[in-house]
């Protein structure tokens, strides 16, 4: 895709995104880019029907500034007062004719959450000159010191074409995490799904990441191959991830909502979509194929049938075995309930079907809503379309 760059743009104000990973939840946004420059891939809601383009360097450093001075008002508003209110600090911003309220909102939200991190915006930040990025970072690590963490996502296409020198600057700079969705290693589901990178590709930028002294956050898909290429989808995603050793594996499960281009397939039959058993199997094949690793798994969406399965490699993994295996020794009936137990919000572990109100409010659903082992799948496909 053609990226498209506004020389003339003029500064409208602070800008966020629309999106961040979940372990960002108390990060400062800081927007670089506007949208995905890929934007093609199947099974993705985010940004379809939005042009790219790269935001003016000097507009992301008012942004930055804009924050700074609202922290200040924040901070300050907090000494004078050892009991200072929200409403209190929102009206010494008031009398400030300069502040953008957008900063300062987001300032806010960031002060509520300790000011240590910071995500970079959107979908692939790394994208832009790397002295750009290098010097929006120096500049973010100028005005916020005390800054922990720095992260961005960015795509395995373009990791792989940064030269190593040029990655070791923006890390140097303070860019210290890296989210790549590789969401499959095998070549048959990336082409499937239009991800636009190959499976050599996902190593590749992963080693190049890791190699630069970065932490790295390795998305993978569940369900993404379907049922026709379920196994091969997990085996050669392992295979990936045992040749890159991420520090983090982080599941999000196939969903398709009615606005991604993969519906049109699934509602024509020619995909068919994996059930919550399948995924479970699945799963269970993927976590038994990791070996020779250190990876941190973590089951932190929404999407997720299991949170709990989390775990350190390797010494966690017969724990995380378990319980996919509990899941799949139940009974049809007991997988319907939790399910729905999971997707309504009862359950996050197999361990909560053991509180009896729980389990309570579950059945009841389950009978309320006509929900059956029979139609449990389609009901909650449904559901986990309103979480997208």
């Amino acid at each position: 895709m053609k990226m498209e760059h506004k020389p003339n743009e003029i500064y409208k104000g602070f800008e966020q995104g629309p999106i961040r990973p979940p372990s960002e939840a108390e990060s400062l946004l800081v927007r670089v880019t506007r949208n995905c420059p890929w934007n093609r891939c199947t099974f993705c809601p985010v940004y379809k029907g939005s042009r790219f383009s790269i935001r003016p360097k000097d507009h992301v450093i008012k942004d930055i500034d804009s924050v700074f001075r609202s922290v200040e008002i924040i901070q300050q508003a907090a000494r004078e007062q050892e009991k200072t209110s929200l409403a209190q600090i929102r009206k010494a911003a008031v009398n400030d004719p300069h502040l953008d309220p957008r900063a300062f909102n987001a300032a806010l939200n960031w002060a509520a959450g300790g000011m240590r991190s910071v995500f970079i915006q959107d979908a692939n930040s790394l994208i832009i000159k790397s002295s750009d990025l290098v010097e929006i970072l120096t500049h973010l690590k100028m005005r916020f010191p005390w800054i922990e963490r720095i992260t961005s996502y960015a795509r395995s296409h373009t990791i792989a074409r940064i030269s190593d020198d040029n990655l070791k600057a923006i890390k140097d700079a303070g860019l210290n995490r890296i989210h790549i969705g590789l969401e499959s290693g095998s070549d048959t589901v990336l082409k499937m799904t239009q991800k636009g990178v190959t499976k050599e590709t996902h190593i590749k930028a992963g080693l190049k990441v890791r190699n630069a002294g970065m932490e790295l956050s390795e998305y993978v898909m569940p369900g993404l191959g379907g049922k026709t290429f379920s196994r091969e989808h997990a085996m050669e995603t392992a295979d990936a991830l045992n040749r890159i050793n991420p520090d983090f594996i982080r599941l999000r499960t196939l969903a398709i909502p009615d606005s991604v281009p993969l519906f049109d397939k699934f509602e024509s039959g020619s995909f068919e979509k994996s059930t919550d058993l399948m995924m479970a199997e699945e799963t269970l094949v993927f976590i038994e194929s990791l070996n020779g690793i250190t990876s941190a798994v973590k089951s932190d969406h929404i999407l997720n049938l299991f949170q709990n399965l989390e775990g350190k490699l390797p010494e966690d993994r017969e724990n995380m075995l378990d319980i996919l295996r509990g899941f799949l020794a139940m009974t049809p009936d007991r997988q319907c309930i939790y399910q729905v137990g999971r997707r309504l919000g009862f359950f996050s572990a197999l361990s909560d079907m053991e509180n009896p109100r729980r389990l309570e409010r579950a059945e009841r659903a389950c009978k309320d809503f006509g929900i059956t082992p029979a139609n449990v799948d389609g009901m909650m496909d449904e559901l986990m379309k309103r979480f997208i």
